[in-house]
């Protein structure tokens, strides 16, 4: 018997990879239907051959707690449905790949991009995202974290958390039940390295080839993340910052080994000046972050040279031929129009290029969204309806 197309490939397929032939066993197959044209067999490879074409399909039902939670092929892929569904939305399309879904905002830190990507990205696509301010729950207080995780994963479909320690996302992954999804921590900021990348992306229509390079506090969670998000898409990441700031050897060699797989470089230079030559993109970040308020003036002396002003941009060599741009997290502290820099000035960036028009910073901070999007859609449903986007 022929059998149809689908049966046929599913079959071939299943050959190849030696299945037929008693190797693994579909989960739940009996010895009866264990045989080369089973239905349980066939159904489990063809299951299988629509992952291999859908880059994200086995993103289903994961959380999301560092970029090293996500292959290579699986962080390009939620590139590749991002751009989808920016597009979609540009278009005036009204999505529901969501529909039903509900989202916990655990949020231990204040935000604008992270909480408002969210809550937008979750209603485009017929979601519904519930913000939890740590002060206003029990989280880790009256109640202890794996037990708040266990009452939200009673009523949501996923928990993003934004806060301070890992262990607190890592608890609530671990007792949850649903997808979790780390929108910030001291450490890790994946959702940010996957924006990073995808406005690089954007901006040049390509990764491989590219040069980055990182200026300022060369340990803090947008630098680490982001040098492995460069080293997954195969950009060159410099991590320019004094030796005081330099991220741990450890942070250095794990990363080194995936830029190594994706012939790319990642290097550590002191010299911002010789740092950026030949860069594409030129990033950078606050120098103090929140929670190290406390360190503000030792910081500023310590990056006060690393201010990414006009100079630095000219010493790249391909300011004039829009070879580069510009990226930032934010907020950023560009002039004396906030609280925070009203007495110092523009600190991590001057005004000049962060008004410049090749700053991308507001094409990034919209980005958030359109990755946060991605994420959720690929985390709840697999990305299955990701070709109608």
């Amino acid at each position: 018997m022929r059998g149809t197309g689908h049966q046929r490939i599913a079959i071939q397929v299943a050959s190849l990879a030696n299945l037929a032939s008693g190797g693994a066993r579909p989960p739940g197959g009996s010895e009866r239907n264990a045989g080369p044209f089973s239905l349980d067999r066939v159904g489990w490879v063809w299951e299988n051959v629509g992952a291999m074409k859908n880059p994200i399909a086995s993103l289903k039902g994961r959380s999301l707690l560092t970029p090293y939670d996500l292959s290579d092929r699986e962080f390009l892929g939620l590139l590749e449905l991002a751009s989808k569904l920016k597009r979609k939305k540009k278009r005036g399309g009204v999505g529901s790949l969501l529909r039903g879904k509900n989202l916990a905002l655990v949020f231990e830190k204040l935000s604008t991009r992270t909480r408002c990507a969210a809550s937008v990205a979750a209603a485009d696509e017929g979601g519904r995202a519930e913000y939890l301010a740590a002060r206003e729950i029990h989280l880790g207080k009256k109640e202890s974290t794996a037990d708040t995780a266990r009452v939200l994963g009673r009523m949501f479909d996923g928990i993003l958390f934004r806060g301070y320690k890992q262990e607190t996302v890592e608890l609530l992954a671990q007792y949850s039940g649903v997808p979790v999804w780390n929108g910030l921590t001291d450490t890790e900021h994946p959702t940010q390295a996957l924006a990073d990348v995808f406005t690089v992306q954007e901006a040049f229509g390509k990764t491989k080839g590219l040069k980055l390079v990182y200026v300022g506090d060369g340990r803090n969670n947008v630098a680490s993340s982001l040098m492995v998000g460069c080293a997954m898409a195969g950009i060159d990441f410099v991590n320019c910052t004094p030796p005081e700031l330099a991220p741990a050897s450890k942070s250095l060699e794990r990363a080194a080994v995936l830029a190594k797989k994706n012939k790319c470089s990642l290097l550590v230079e002191h010299d911002p000046a010789k740092a950026v030559r030949g860069a594409n993109v030129v990033y950078t970040d606050v120098w103090v972050s929140m929670g190290e308020e406390d360190q503000q003036e030792e910081r500023v002396r310590l990056l006060r040279p690393y201010q990414v002003n006009m100079a630095l941009m000219e010493r790249t060599g391909n300011l004039h031929d829009d070879k580069v741009i510009f990226l930032h997290c934010l907020p950023a502290f560009h002039n004396r129009d906030t609280e925070t820099s009203a007495e110092t000035g523009a600190m991590e960036v001057t005004d000049g290029v962060f008004e410049a028009p090749f700053s991308k910073v507001f094409d990034l901070a919209e980005n958030r969204m359109h990755i946060m999007k991605a994420i959720f859609i690929a985390s709840l449903t697999g990305g299955r309806s990701g070709r109608r986007a």
